[in-house]
C-alpha cells in the first residue's frame, strides 16, 4: 500500500464503517450482553452525547480502570469519538500507581468498577490526592462518591446528536487516540501519545498480515489495558468486523468449555495460554475444532510448541510478533506461511510501511547476524511521551529513528531476532549477556517449557546467569543436565550457573515474565 493510496481514518470513522458494513452482525458477546455492530455504533454515539454534557472538551484525558468488558469499548470510543484521550489503566494497579497514571496524565475522568476479584477500586483511591480528577463513574455496581454508568449516560439525553457529529468531522487522524502508560522498570512510568491514524493503519495492517476475518470469533484474553487486548484486540476485530468476546479473568476450564459454546476461531496471547490448553487433562473432551489463528509473543515460543499448536490444537495460522507501546504495539511480524523454526526463533520482519535496523552505540548500521539495539521508523512511532520532551528526544532521533532499547539480530532476509533489553543486559567476565538469547536456547532443551534468566552478582567473573525454569509435565530433569546441556549449545559465559525449577513462573498482568520478583528472590 502506498503512501499516496492509503486513506487515514479516525476512530468514530473505523466503528461507523464497521457498523455500515456488518451491521447486524455480532460484534460484541460479553456474557449475557449482546451487541450487534449497528448497536455497538449507536452505544458509542450515545456514550459520545454522555461525554459532551459531561463537559469533555477535545483533548482530554479520560482513564478506564476495569476488566474487559463491553461497557469498556463503549466507553472508550464514546470519549475517542469527541476527541477525548484514553488512559487505559492497569487492574493490578495498587491505589498510590493507579493515582500516578491519573495525575500524569491530568485525566479529568475515571471509568472504573465496584469490585473485580474483590478489590473495590474507587476505595483504593481514598487518601490519594487526585486534585485534576472531577468525576469517578462505575461502569458496573455501585460505588460510594461515585456516579453509576446508567446515571451518566442519561446526562447525555439532552445533547443532539448534531453535536457528536459535528465533532467527530473535527477530528483528524493526526489527533491524539490515547496515552498509554510504560511499564516503570526505569523510573516512573512514561506516558506514550499515539494518534487515531497511526493506531488504525497499525491495525489495519496487523489484522491483514495475520488473516483477521469478519467471521472469526475473537477470544480476548489480554487485557484491555494492555495494548495486546486493545489494539490487536478489539480494535483489530471492529476493523475487521470480527465478534469481540471479553475475557475478565482468565479461567482455563471455563476458556476451553468457551471455545466449544460460542465457536472460538482466534485467540492471541502470550505461550502460557497454549501450553496451558495443551496441559489440560480434559482437552480431548472438548470440542476445539473451531480454533484457527493464533498470535503470540512476549516470551520465547519453543519449536515444538508451534508445532503441536498446529497439530494438536488445529491452529492454521500461528505466527509471532514484536512490539512495544512506543510504536503502537506493533513492529515486526511474522507471516502466516513462515517455519516453525523461524517463527520461533524470530519476531517476524517489519510490517509494510515500517523501516527497521539494528545499530551499534554509535547508531551505526551493524552487519547481518550482529546484535545492535533494534531501531525502527515509519507511521507507528509514537507521537511523544507525555509533557516529557527530554524523554521523548532522547527516544526518537531528530530523523524519526526510535530506540526501542532492545538488543536484536537480523538476518538477510530482515527477520528479527530480539536477544535481550539494554537495561537487562548483564556482563559475565566482560562479555555482554541478554537473557532473551540464553532463555530461547534453553526453551529448546526437551523437558522445558519456559525459561527466565537474570543476571546476578558472581565474585569472580562480576555477573553470571541465573536461569529459572518450568519444566513439561513430567519432564525428570536436573539442574546439573540443565548446565550440562547448556555447555554444549553456548559460549561458556552465557552458561546458567544457577538453576531452580519453579511451577510456574511470576508474571504480570501484560503476560510477561516479572524480572523484578525473580530478582528479588535472589
Amino acid at each position: 500500500m502506498t503512501e499516496q493510496a492509503y486513506r487515514a481514518r479516525t476512530l468514530p470513522q473505523v466503528v461507523a464503517a464497521a457498523a455500515s458494513a456488518h451491521g447486524e452482525r455480532v460484534a460484541v458477546r460479553d456474557g449475557d450482553v449482546t451487541l450487534t455492530y449497528s448497536q455497538l455504533n449507536a452505544a458509542r454515539v450515545e456514550a459520545a452525547r454522555a461525554f459532551i454534557a459531561a463537559g469533555l472538551a477535545p483533548g482530554d484525558r479520560i482513564g478506564i480502570w476495569a476488566p474487559n468488558m463491553y461497557q469498556w469499548i463503549v466507553a472508550a470510543t464514546g470519549a475517542q469519538s469527541v476527541g477525548g484521550v484514553l488512559v487505559p489503566m492497569n487492574t493490578r494497579y495498587k491505589g498510590s500507581e493507579a493515582a500516578y497514571a491519573l495525575n500524569a496524565s491530568r485525566a479529568r475522568m475515571l471509568f472504573t468498577v465496584a469490585d473485580f476479584l474483590g478489590v473495590n477500586y474507587p476505595q483504593q483511591l481514598a487518601g490519594q490526592s487526585l486534585p485534576g480528577l472531577e468525576r469517578i463513574v462505575c461502569l458496573e455496581g455501585r460505588a460510594d462518591g461515585c456516579e453509576s454508568w446508567e446515571e451518566f449516560l442519561a446526562a447525555g439525553a439532552q445533547v443532539d446528536a448534531a453535536e457528536v457529529a459535528a465533532r467527530e468531522a473535527a477530528l483528524t487522524p493526526d489527533d491524539s487516540l490515547d496515552i498509554l502508560f510504560t511499564s516503570g522498570t526505569t523510573g516512573n512510568p512514561k506516558g506514550v501519545v499515539t494518534a487515531h491514524g497511526q493506531n488504525i493503519r497499525t491495525f489495519e495492517n496487523w489484522s491483514d498480515t495475520v488473516g483477521l476475518r469478519a467471521d472469526d470469533n475473537y477470544l480476548i484474553i489480554n487485557p484491555f489495558f494492555h495494548s495486546f487486548g486493545y489494539k490487536a484486540g478489539w480494535l483489530a476485530a471492529i476493523i475487521r468486523g470480527a465478534c469481540i468476546l471479553p475475557v475478565r479473568n482468565f479461567d482455563l476450564d471455563e476458556v476451553l468449555a468457551q471455545i466449544a459454546r460460542d465457536r472460538i476461531s482466534m485467540i492471541p496471547g502470550p505461550p502460557t495460554i497454549y501450553q496451558s490448553l495443551l496441559a489440560h487433562p480434559e482437552r480431548d473432551k472438548h470440542d476445539l475444532s473451531s480454533l484457527r489463528l493464533a498470535v503470540t509473543g512476549a516470551a520465547p515460543v519453543p519449536v515444538e510448541l508451534v508445532r503441536r499448536m498446529r497439530e494438536e490444537l488445529g491452529f492454521e495460522v500461528v505466527v509471532t510478533a514484536y512490539g512495544l507501546t512506543e510504536s503502537c504495539g506493533v513492529v515486526s511480524i511474522c507471516r502466516p506461511e513462515d517455519s516453525a523454526e523461524r517463527i520461533s526463533h524470530s519476531s517476524g520482519r517489519a510490517m509494510d510501511g515500517v523501516e527497521v535496523k539494528c545499530v551499534d552505540a554509535d547508531g551505526h548500521e551493524v552487519p547481518r547476524g550482529e546484535d545492535g539495539e533494534l531501531w525502527c521508523r515509519g507511521f507507528n512511532v509514537m507521537q511523544r511521551y507525555f509533557e516529557n520532551e527530554e524523554a521523548t528526544a532522547r527516544t526518537i532521533t531528530p530523523d524519526g529513528w526510535l530506540r526501542t532499547g532492545d538488543i536484536a539480530t537480523m538476518d538477510d532476509d530482515g527477520y528479527v531476532k530480539i536477544t535481550g533489553r539494554l537495561k537487562e543486559m548483564f556482563i559475565v567476565g566482560g562479555f555482554n549477556c541478554y537473557p532473551a538469547e540464553i532463555e530461547n536456547a534453553l526453551c529448546d532443551m526437551p523437558g522445558i517449557e519456559r525459561a527466565a534468566v537474570v543476571g546476578v552478582p558472581d565474585e569472580r567473573l562480576g555477573e553470571v546467569a541465573k536461569a529459572y525454569l518450568v519444566k513439561d509435565a513430567g519432564a525428570d530433569i536436573a539442574a546439573d543436565a540443565v548446565i550440562a546441556w547448556s555447555r554444549e549449545k553456548m559460549a561458556n559465559y552465557k552458561v546458567p550457573r544457577h538453576v531452580v525449577f519453579l511451577d510456574e513462573l511470576p508474571m504480570n498482568a501484560g503476560g510477561k515474565v516479572d524480572k523484578a520478583l525473580l530478582k528479588e528472590r535472589g
